[in-house]
């Protein structure tokens, strides 16, 4: 929906079924119309879509996108974002450490974000432009030499040229958002920082750099980190970088006690990746692969030294905190503090919590769609605190 300032918001179809174009489809024609019925107010409404590359192939074909234009039209809504994050099954079956293949040093992930973009520059509305959230260049443990590094740099110059070309043709603001993640290639504020100064490096002087590529702020990301979005978001801006697309998310967050841990095992499900990082006494952050390894360590006495573990578990922004689990709410918080004070920080936020089919029982709606009424109704009434506000 359109928000005072010139920001939109949407939440992101990936928390439904989309393997291919006609099931996505599906999706938003089951579950997304019903959230904006709910929603809208009979406002225009926003869609945040998720395109894996075979949905993108089939939705790029000249008819299909002609007829989805027409859909869009029909039920007052527009696409101003798409998470071309995941490439492939998103549902149903192990995600894991897949989620990241095919990285930046591939052709694949390059041909796909600029379909991606192809398609957005036809769909997108001019007063909205459009963004697309990418892969944090790639896993860490995939990197094992620099040439994969300057491959992804020379990989990303290339959709950056496409990108603005199509920007100049279509007249459409477009911009592709790196997604720093726990144990990515780009994890961390400095690591975002360090790696775009060297694609400035790459070609100094090149302006396009800075209006067709920059970060998508997942807010609960940097949290996991022990990041301050404040200082995060200052220190981005600081060095240049845009701010392509902001991800209301939350993460969880526990003091790792034998209650907590034990409950924490309903988490540690097959599908997702689920990394850990902890903060010790002394300030010392140590990462866990995945939340079954920081269960298997605990487990062997080996974690009595953490004081606070924050897991890579997207929660309902509006869940709120129990005996044994908090959230990172507080950070998400503080990104719309950052928001309210300057609006013209970010035009395109993004809800996304895509677990909601592995939640425990206690944590979800019976359907999604109250789920997503529910973290509408929470997103607007934090924007409002600081001025932001649904308009026509």
């Amino acid at each position: 929906m359109r928000l005072s300032h010139g920001i939109h918001l949407a939440y992101c179809t990936n928390i439904h079924r989309g393997g291919d174009w006609p099931e996505t489809f599906r999706s938003l024609s089951e579950h997304t119309l019903r959230v904006r019925d709910r929603v809208a107010g009979g406002r225009p409404y926003a869609i945040g879509l998720r395109l894996g590359d075979a949905a993108s192939r089939q939705l790029a074909q000249a008819d299909e996108l002609a007829r989805f234009r027409a859909w869009l039209e029909e039920n007052d809504s527009y696409v101003f974002t798409i998470n071309g994050f995941p490439y492939g099954d998103f549902h149903g079956k192990r995600v894991k450490e897949q989620v990241y293949q095919p990285d930046w040093s591939t052709p694949e992930r390059v041909e796909y974000t600029k379909r991606l973009f192809d398609i957005l520059a036809e769909i997108a509305l001019p007063e909205a432009g459009g963004s697309v959230s990418t892969v944090p260049c790639s896993f860490k443990e995939y990197i094992t030499a620099g040439e994969q590094v300057e491959t992804m740099r020379r990989n990303l110059w290339e959709v950056v040229e496409h990108i603005d070309a199509l920007s100049e043709r279509s007249g459409k603001d477009l911009h592709l958002g790196l997604e720093p993640e726990p144990l990515c290639y780009l994890e961390t504020t400095d690591e975002m920082i360090r790696f775009y100064g060297q694609l400035c490096g790459d070609r100094p002087g090149d302006e396009r750099l800075g209006k067709r590529l920059g970060i998508n702020y997942d807010t609960c990301h940097l949290a996991i980190e022990f990041e301050e979005a404040d200082d995060a978001l200052a220190s981005l801006v600081a060095a240049g970088i845009r701010i392509s697309k902001l991800h209301f998310s939350s993460a969880l967050k526990v003091q790792p006690s034998s209650e907590s841990l034990d409950s924490l095992a309903q988490f540690a499900e097959d599908i997702y990746f689920h990394q850990v990082v902890a903060k010790g006494a002394d300030g010392v952050l140590n990462r866990y692969r995945d939340l079954p390894d920081a269960l298997a360590v605990a487990a062997r006495g080996e974690a009595a030294g953490d004081n606070e573990w924050r897991i890579h578990f997207h929660v309902p922004l509006h869940c709120p905190p129990t005996a044994l689990f908090d959230t990172t709410a507080d950070q998400l918080q503080a990104a719309i503090g950052v928001l309210g004070a300057n609006p013209a920080l970010c035009s395109h936020v993004e809800m996304e919590t895509y677990t909601w089919e592995m939640l425990p029982g206690q944590m979800k709606q019976r359907d999604v769609v109250d789920q997503l009424a529910h973290e509408y109704d929470w997103t607007l009434a934090e924007l409002a605190r600081h001025g932001i506000v649904a308009v026509d």
